[in-house]
């Protein structure tokens, strides 16, 4: 068994690490935003597309950032990697980001909602939110409502919003949605993740025939794969199961070819809608392709976040 292990474990690493993301597109004159980008797939996407174009590294921590970023122009040469303050768990620090980021930058070509939180103990965001909810789906949805308008501005764009194959183990909670009746730490990731691959489905289809035809403006979910990094540290268990198995899991550079693959092949210029996986198309939960769902869960996050969003 041993011989043949180490025989196979080329192979084996080989298709662990799954699809690459093989477009060469430069961003010359492009803007990215990448939320939590410190560390991860995040950190590894930001490295990628520094060698294209502008980033900007949209973090809670603001020191962790900025080591990120200035490791990321050194090693690219690219200065323009910036380093922002942003917590997905705030909806005032929200909405600083996108004044400050509005103000100082007139151009926005592909944001990436990469950040979120996972198997974390029950706790509330600043505004009420169940953390795993109001970071993975409700910061995001507020971010993309409030960058949307110079998205389209600069247009041909894209919102690239990472989700999970978790999404299949998920479902939108209305009596419940903020865990206060029962709360399972590994559920509400899987709802969470419901939720990013319904407002992508319901957000694409309200671009579809206003901008998206015509101006290639797109907006597309994505599963890592299974991805060794400190995503899991809220569980002992699944930290040693992590660290026991890290061989048959994905490095997050390998993790990170699918959120590039979204970002910048040209072959999606005018594909909205989708969930991909291992940069291709992937298989959607039947929840996950619920339109009367995903519509509900628009209006709900609307009215949770006080916004207006037609």
């Amino acid at each position: 068994v041993p011989v043949f292990l180490f025989v196979a474990a080329p192979y084996i690493r080989r298709y662990v690490a799954g699809g690459r993301c093989k477009s060469t597109a430069r961003l010359e004159g492009k803007v990215v935003i990448i939320t939590g980008a410190n560390t991860g797939i995040g950190k590894e996407t930001a490295r990628d597309l520094a060698r294209r174009g502008k980033v900007i590294i949209a973090c809670r921590d603001t020191a962790k950032a900025e080591a990120a970023a200035s490791e990321i122009r050194a090693e690219t040469g690219n200065q323009e990697v910036i380093a922002k303050k942003l917590d997905l768990a705030d909806t005032k620090s929200i909405r600083e980001f996108a004044e400050r980021f509005l103000a100082e930058e007139k151009e926005l070509h592909i944001l990436i909602n990469n950040a979120g939180v996972m198997l974390c103990p029950y706790s509330k965001t600043a505004d009420g939110f169940e953390m795993q909810l109001g970071v993975n789906h409700l910061g995001h949805f507020l971010l993309t409502f409030l960058l949307l308008e110079r998205l389209k501005q600069c247009a041909p764009a894209r919102i690239v919003n990472v989700s999970s194959l978790a999404h299949h183990g998920g479902r939108i909670r209305f009596h419940d949605l903020h865990g206060e009746k029962s709360y399972n730490r590994g559920l509400a990731y899987c709802h969470s993740k419901l939720a990013n691959v319904l407002f992508t489905r319901e957000l694409a289809r309200r671009l579809q025939g206003k901008f998206q035809r015509q101006e290639g403006f797109t907006a597309n979910a994505l599963h890592p794969g299974s991805v060794y990094s400190d995503l899991v540290r809220h569980s002992f268990v699944m930290t040693w199961m992590w660290k026991i198995f890290s061989f048959f899991l994905k490095t997050p550079c390998e993790g990170a070819q699918t959120s590039i693959y979204c970002a910048v092949a040209e072959e999606l210029e005018s594909v909205t809608g989708q969930y991909f996986s291992d940069c291709q198309p992937a298989y959607v939960s039947p929840r996950g392709r619920d339109d009367e769902t995903a519509k509900k869960l628009w209006s709900v996050s609307c009215e949770l976040l006080g916004i207006q969003w037609d």
